[in-house]
């Protein structure tokens, strides 16, 4: 019985690897909202620049 503490060792390393994963938001609800509208004027942002991209190529052609 060479692996009697293999159950052991498994449940050390999935112990070890969940307590480095994040676990939840640790934001207020302003922060949180504040965060989401940040985002979302960045998307905003890209996404004109992206139909700027387009529009631009479409009257080279």
């Amino acid at each position: 019985m060479a692996r009697g503490n293999q159950r052991d060792k498994a449940r050390e390393k999935n112990l070890k690897a969940a307590s480095g994963q994040k676990s939840k938001n640790t934001q207020s609800g302003t922060e949180f909202a504040r965060t989401k509208e940040d985002q979302a004027a960045i998307m905003r942002a890209k996404q004109a620049a992206a139909e700027a991209k387009k529009t631009e190529g479409a009257t080279k052609t």
